[in-house]
């Protein structure tokens, strides 16, 4: 009423006296209608008011509020425009800069929008929307850089050159669709003042066998009005349906409020207001219900809220008990701004879209799961997001799919429905078996994987030394290749936290039987044995491979170079090599598995193609004896040649060890019979 009655005092000021308004009566009469809400009308007026004046400070005003306009009409692209020209015309008021800011945001334009909230903050540093707006520009250009892995298409079928939006199902098999839709199929002929549109109505369609939508229809029943309707939800069972709906009349303005109906043969009968408030300037509308009924989600500017709209919930015992009074969903959820359009996903978990939280521009869809007694509101992101309003979203029982409303372009009208999917993380992993000297593949090695969810796979390298796997997500897996006359090796891989399908590749080094395998960075102090803490890596190196080969036994052998006795050197190095073999049966090896062997400076190094391939001065087949190294011109090249002969190395014994608590008792030795 309070509207309408400012309405009708600007229109007969606007006309009581032509001399003494004549610059101003437009400007008065549009002030009215945009007061009203009436901006589709008051967006007329400015600019016959924006015609006609010439007053620099109120021509800058009316730019202003051509920008208002347009941005509540939701015509971002016009918005920016007037707010950009009453900047230029040095309009006095600090707004200016957020709304302009705001609607570069809209435009997907970020660096400048960016540019906009930071002088928006120089001026109005305590104002907490720059800072959100700054939080934004910079999240929505790292969330164009790495979409999302939504898929997204525009629903045609259900799709109308007016506004069709805030898709729901209604039927258990998910094939009954009801949107809100402003298409020329719904009720009533006049023109709502808001936006410029026809007022909506509840629509529905089905899905056929061909996964085919069918021709909208009106819902049936008595809950279309000629005025607004939309936004329905269902209790548990289809029989029920809640929906928001904004009544008006020439004496009264209703305002939007919660309605429920109950579901009468095959159509809707006369729908019951549900009670929750009397101030007509409150509005009520979006309700959602959680999968178990027991909760009704909706949003509101009811006192007690942070700003705008709020989301709020009503709880009941049971599905056929009463309402509980409403609950403010807190500021975790909501803001300063706008929460609508609140939905619950079939575990749930509450969706809503919000134009303050963090996001592309405009509404965006967010998801709020619980954790801790408290929602930890997330943005969908992008491509399900975008810079235009997206809002409305339903799911299918699996969660990963449903429809969704937005503006962004490509639609048909000026609020589309579109489907979204997303679909399942796919892994492949490659594995690599190599031999550990040659560095070459090895052909038929076998690879057993193991999952932590118990999945248990086996395969065999081709001749490239390559095995694949499909991987699951969210899995620790376990690697383990084997080969004839080869040593076991194993690798870990894991698809827990990768939030992108993507190929996983492992390499396995298989070490061949026979050949000695040194230790690289055992190292001693001078004339000690005692390991040094860098030893401890290649030591754990082996370590592992006894424990990827349990049957074998080895011998750890030490060496020195040739200074020094013979004898020396080798109590030196046999107590350098038990000193390895201690470690190991500190870690849980059994000591019969193992023989320490101190060669001293009895086995001088063969230098080998790798070696040769690093020291430039060697060449393989090099015996790095005594006379070889005394007979080097540089002292530099004897020091090489005498590091190279310090090493620790390991060989293999056997590969039929069995632990002492798996062998057969030994049977007692026949007697002979004792004689007579």
């Amino acid at each position: 009423m309070k509207n309408k009655i400012l309405l009708l005092l600007a229109l007969l000021l606007a006309t009581a006296s032509p001399h003494a308004f004549a610059q101003s009566r437009h400007t008065v009469a549009a002030d009215a209608f945009f007061q009203a809400g009436e901006y589709f009308g008051a967006l007329e007026k400015y600019k016959i008011a924006f015609a006609k004046e010439n007053n620099r400070d109120q021509t800058s005003r009316i730019m202003f509020q051509l920008g208002e306009c347009h941005r509540l009409m939701n015509q971002p692209v016009e918005a920016e425009e007037w707010f950009f020209k009453a900047i230029e015309a040095r309009y006095q008021n600090t707004d200016v800069f957020l709304r302009y800011a705001q609607t570069l945001h809209k435009n997907a334009k970020y660096d400048e929008a960016l540019a906009q909230f930071e002088e928006y903050a120089r001026l109005v540093p305590n104002d907490p929307r720059a800072d959100v707006g700054i939080q934004a520009c910079e999240m929505a250009r790292q969330w164009l850089e790495k979409p999302q892995r939504w898929e997204i298409a525009n629903v045609a079928e259900l799709n109308s050159p007016q506004s069709d939006f805030a898709p729901t199902f209604a039927d258990k098999d998910q094939s009954l669709l009801y949107f809100t839709s402003t298409r020329d199929a719904a009720t009533g002929n006049d023109i709502n003042g808001v936006v410029g549109l026809n007022f909506s109505d509840i629509f529905m369609a089905r899905l056929d066998r061909k996964d085919k939508w069918s021709e909208p229809v009106p819902a049936p029943g008595a809950i279309n009005t000629p005025f607004d309707e939309g936004s329905a939800a269902f209790a548990p069972g289809f029989t029920q349906i809640y929906y928001t709906q904004c009544l008006q009349d020439r004496r009264q303005d209703l305002g939007c409020r919660l309605w429920w109906a109950n579901l009468s043969d095959t159509a809707w009968a006369a729908p019951t207001e549900m009670d929750l408030v009397s101030d007509s300037s409150i509005t009520l509308g979006h309700p959602a219900l959680s999968p178990d009924g027991l909760a009704l989600y909706f949003s509101s500017d009811m006192d007690g809220g942070r700003g705008g709209k709020d989301l709020w919930v009503m709880r009941r015992a049971a599905t056929s008990a009463s309402w509980g009074r409403p609950t403010n969903l807190g500021p975790e959820v909501n803001t300063p701004g706008d929460e609508l359009f609140p939905a619950v996903a079939p575990d749930g978990t509450l969706h809503f879209a919000s134009d303050y939280h963090p996001g592309m521009g405009g509404l965006d869809i967010f998801r709020a799961p619980r954790e801790n007694g408290k929602h930890k509101v997330e943005n969908l992101g992008f491509p399900l997001n975008t810079n235009a309003d997206d809002f409305g979203i339903t799911f299918f029982p699996e969660a990963n799919r449903g429809f969704f409303s937005s503006t962004r372009e490509g639609g048909r009208g000026s609020d589309d429905i579109y489907s979204f999917f997303l679909p399942a993380l796919e892994f492949d992993l490659l594995v690599w078996v190599y031999d550990e000297e040659s560095r070459e593949p090895l052909a038929n090695a076998s690879v057993a994987l193991t999952g932590s969810d118990g999945t248990q796979l086996a395969a065999t390298t081709d001749d490239k030394g390559n095995a694949r796997f499909d991987l699951k997500p969210e899995t620790d897996y376990q690697l383990l290749a084997t080969l004839e006359r080869h040593l076991n090796g194993k690798a870990e891989e894991s698809t827990k936290a990768l939030a992108e399908s993507m190929t996983l590749e492992a390499q396995i080094y298989l070490a061949p039987i026979g050949e000695t395998v040194e230790l690289p960075n055992i190292e001693y102090d001078l004339a000690k044995w005692d390991l040094r803490p860098e030893s401890m890596v290649s030591l754990d190196k082996l370590l592992q491979t006894l424990e990827n080969n349990p049957r074998i036994t080895i011998e750890l052998g030490s060496h020195t170079d040739f200074r020094g006795s013979d004898e020396y050197n080798r109590e030196l190095a046999q107590k350098r090599a038990q000193s390895v073999v201690d470690y190991l049966i500190s870690k849980g090896i059994a000591p019969d598995r193992l023989v320490a062997k101190g060669y001293g400076e009895d086995a001088p190094r063969l230098v080998d193609e790798k070696i040769a391939a690093r020291v430039d001065f060697l060449k393989a087949g090099d015996r790095l004896n005594e006379a070889f190294i005394n007979a080097l011109a540089e002292e530099s090249q004897k020091e090489t040649a005498h590091q190279l002969n310090r090493r620790t190395e390991f060989r293999v014994l056997s590969t039929d060890y069995v632990p002492a608590e798996q062998r057969l008792p030994q049977q007692p030795e026949p007697q002979e019979p004792a004689e007579d």
